[in-house]
């Protein structure tokens, strides 16, 4: 069993690393798509065409039964379901057999994850608090993973390691966070027979973990049943994805990679390569025209973003040592923690997506810009940080 257990840690240890690499060239991928759809959605004669196509919509009507979504649906809802499952399967193996296994190692990245959590919510509340678009909390609480470790990468193999990790480490946590935000606070009015109805297939599911069935398909046929349920039930369609994850087997027979890791095998490169981008052209097409103003909602996402990540993440680690309630690894220096911190700052892509629940409309519209110029000077900040103080003694 032992010999079993430290297989499957190795190679889920392989597995990091190839992630690493995966979200770093999915980083510039999404650098790439964004950039196409400002341009699409600022070019005279493309910018109708680009609007109009996401609102088209695709799907089979028959008397009664509508299976039919716009195609910013199909992304939003659908896409991204198949994404938060990829990051569920991530979630789940980092608590089971990764850095979220041990309370010791994994203490310092989740303390770091709920300062960039908290102050970033704590600076938006402090802006917009009583007033009606409050709910727009959670938007500044997000790390996109892909563009931070591209980053990373980009500054070179002199970036150490355990930095990459304690980013991913991070961001995993970062992500469950914004899973229970958008379950809790995102989501219309609960329709509970739809959601007995999803509550029965996690059961069904379960029950087939219990019993050693260990086909792929079989789980990713029945979760088809549970999107449908929570897409009814009330509760954000991409909710489904995180709970048909965490029913996916990790045992395995020690001659064959484990079933969820064989699925995240095969889904990174998706949600890298494909379901991101497609994300990222179908929302970052914001019309730029006429005049930026700057308001709390924007304040608070912009500061939040740009100051309380960096501010939070490195407060509660530093203070999380001094009090011995967790421990920097000794091959990081506080530097590095603090450029992770201001990388940390890229909401991008779970951010617009958090705003995409949120808001509509020229609010929605603000809303994105004010992500991606706060992501872009996340960035800025942080790369000439780490130029700065990376190579310091620790």
């Amino acid at each position: 069993m032992r010999r079993r257990l430290q297989t499957t840690s190795a190679r889920a240890l392989n597995l990091i690393k190839e992630f690493i690499q995966l979200e770093s060239f999915g980083g510039i991928l999404l650098l790439f798509t964004t950039i196409l759809a400002l341009i699409a959605a600022n070019m005279a004669g493309v910018s109708d065409i680009y609007h109009k196509f996401w609102q088209s919509s695709l799907g089979v009507v028959f008397g009664g039964f509508n299976a039919s979504l716009t195609m910013h649906e199909w992304v939003n809802d659908v896409l991204m379901a198949i994404f938060f499952l990829s990051i569920g399967l991530e979630i789940k193996k980092e608590m089971l057999i990764g850095n979220l296994a041990s309370v010791k190692k994994a203490a310092f990245p989740i303390i770091a994850a709920f300062g960039g959590m908290i102050i970033p919510i704590c600076i938006y509340f402090s802006l917009n608090a009583g007033g009606k678009y409050v709910n727009g909390f959670g938007i500044p609480m997000a790390t996109d993973i892909a563009f931070a470790l591209g980053i990373l990468m980009l500054l070179g193999k002199r970036v150490p390691l355990e930095l990459k990790i304690f980013l991913v480490t991070l961001a995993v946590v970062d992500d469950l966070g914004a899973i229970v935000i958008i379950a809790l606070f995102y989501s219309s009015g609960v329709a509970f027979g739809y959601l007995a109805l999803a509550a029965a297939t996690v059961l069904v599911l379960f029950v087939l973990n219990k019993y050693g069935i260990k086909n792929i398909f079989v789980y990713l046929f029945i979760g088809i049943f549970l999107w449908y349920f929570v897409h009814h039930s009330g509760i954000h369609a991409t909710i489904a994805g995180v709970l048909l994850a965490f029913t996916i087997p990790l045992k395995t027979n020690g001659t064959t990679y484990s079933p969820l890791i064989r699925l995240e095998h095969m889904l990174n490169p998706l949600s890298a390569y494909f379901i991101m981008p497609v994300f990222a052209f179908a929302n970052a097409g914001v019309t730029i025209g006429g005049e930026f103003k700057l308001n709390n909602v924007t304040l608070g996402i912009m500061l939040g973003l740009v100051i309380g990540k960096p501010v939070g993440i490195f407060l509660f680690t530093l203070l999380s040592e001094k009090f011995k309630v967790a421990k920097k690894p000794d091959s990081l220096s506080w530097f590095h923690i603090l450029g992770a911190g201001f990388l940390g700052g890229i909401g991008f892509t779970m951010s617009i997506f958090i705003a995409t629940l949120t808001f509509n409309g020229a609010l929605l519209e603000e809303a994105k810009l004010t992500i991606m110029l706060s992501s872009l000077l996340a960035t800025v900040i942080g790369v000439l940080f780490f130029k700065l103080f990376l190579f310091r003694s620790k």
